[in-house]
């Protein structure tokens, strides 16, 4: 293709993405309403990935999960099972959803619905666990399986009547006043989860349940801050969903990992994944851990910063330096540099710092490879061991091997040779 072909074609599909409006709707169980999920299906983060190449996190998110599902006793148990063939994972990317760090969700797990209504689509996320030792980032003892049991008996049908009980939520909305009030939505969400605290409350306490679990939902919400990161990343996968297969396209529509490898997709290439070994994340870890301790970066959560969100946005977010490391000098760097590899700005994300500028939109993979900057991403560290859980935040970038590959088979698409 020429190259003001491929413009063309990048305009469309960012114009795509300025249009839609993402809203929460409300909750349901994943085994009910997540397109082709099953009893006997785990869904994860990342791309594809077989239980023999899985990192420690995920894998004791996958014990977790089988033990929390009843398909399995013990953590022991669950590992014969997990290797054995009769369980199959999935990635939550191919199946119109998202889930943080190691991602990995079950039938019986409440999901997030998000819905671009305009479009007939809906994507999904599990519900935020808080920090420390949860399943997502690879722990599975007793508090980490009684705190999941009751997010699916109390928490989901709680929040699932108070959304039925009130208007829809627009997340784009929210989003970009968060974003005015210092958050980046992907490691801080303290004026988003407010926000949408806010917004639930008084249905919450309409709702039917006892003034007990009134109560501790209410407790839980506000004393998480990241309760707001499970619907960010829904809320971008939808936006980018609109960019999916737009012929000619090289805008990036899928970034994500593992905790093995990482991987791509292009807008214009269908559903190919493009991968490499997931690099490490550099930033700031907590009393008693070192390097040595850190997994390879692992999750969903880049989904956020594909939107233009998370690592693009930190200019918006001057305080989450004191979380992932580096500077308030940095976090404007990092946001001006990505104008340099995306095609357009948000209408609808501005930065106040930078003037109100729009958040660099649409990662084009010609200008990665062009010019050799790679998407900015902060995230969360996870403990490379089974069961340990997070140990720190910072910084990271994809390989640069992904992006290779897929300008490859590009070219080979759409520049055939005579």
């Amino acid at each position: 293709m020429k190259r003001i072909e491929i413009q063309e074609a990048n305009r469309a599909a960012v114009a795509a993405i300025q249009q839609s409006q993402p809203v929460l709707t409300g909750i349901g169980i994943a085994g009910e309403v997540v397109p082709r999920m099953r009893k006997n299906l785990l869904l994860h983060a990342g791309p594809p990935i077989t239980w023999p190449r899985m990192s420690g996190p995920m894998r004791g998110a996958v014990m977790g999960a089988l033990v929390y599902e009843g398909l399995a006793k013990t953590p022991a148990e669950a590992e014969k099972l997990a290797a054995s063939g009769e369980v199959a994972f999935e990635p939550w990317h191919e199946h119109d959803g998202v889930g943080p760090m190691a991602g990995v969700a079950t039938a019986s797990m409440p999901v997030w619905i998000v819905e671009d209504k305009a479009a007939k689509r809906r994507t999904f996320c599990t519900l935020n666990e808080g920090l420390g030792k949860v399943l997502r980032y690879g722990a599975y003892s007793d508090e980490v399986m009684v705190r999941l049991r009751w997010m699916r008996d109390v928490l989901g049908p709680v929040l699932r009547e108070a959304l039925a009980l009130r208007p829809e939520i627009n997340l784009k909305a929210l989003i970009a006043q968060a974003l005015q009030m210092g958050d980046e939505v992907h490691n801080r969400n303290r004026a988003a989860t407010s926000l949408l605290f806010r917004d639930l409350a008084p249905a919450i306490l309409r709702t039917r349940a006892k003034n007990e679990d009134q109560l501790k939902v209410l407790e839980f919400l506000n004393a998480n801050d990241h309760t707001f990161l499970n619907l960010s990343m829904p809320a971008a996968k939808i936006m980018l969903q609109a960019a999916e297969w737009r012929e000619g396209s090289t805008i990036v529509t899928t970034m994500t990992r593992n905790g093995t490898d990482f991987g791509i997709r292009i807008a214009g290439l269908r559903d190919r994944w493009f991968t490499a070994p997931a690099n490490i994340v550099k930033g700031l870890l907590f009393p008693g851990f070192t390097a040595q301790d850190c997994n390879p970066d692992i999750g969903d959560s880049a989904i956020t910063e594909t939107c233009g969100l998370g690592g693009f946005s930190m200019a918006a977010a001057p305080a989450i330096v004191k979380f992932v490391g580096g500077s308030v000098a940095d976090a404007m760097t990092y946001t001006q540099k990505m104008y340099e590899i995306t095609e357009t700005e948000s209408e609808a994300f501005q930065i106040p710092p930078l003037d109100f500028r729009g958040s660099p939109l649409g990662i084009d993979l010609l200008k990665v490879c062009e010019t050799g900057i790679l998407p900015q991403i902060n995230t969360g560290i996870a403990h490379r061991e089974a069961g340990i859980g997070q140990v720190g935040a910072g910084l990271v970038t994809p390989p640069m091997a992904c992006f290779e590959d897929a300008l490859a088979a590009y070219v080979e698409t759409y520049c055939p040779k005579d």
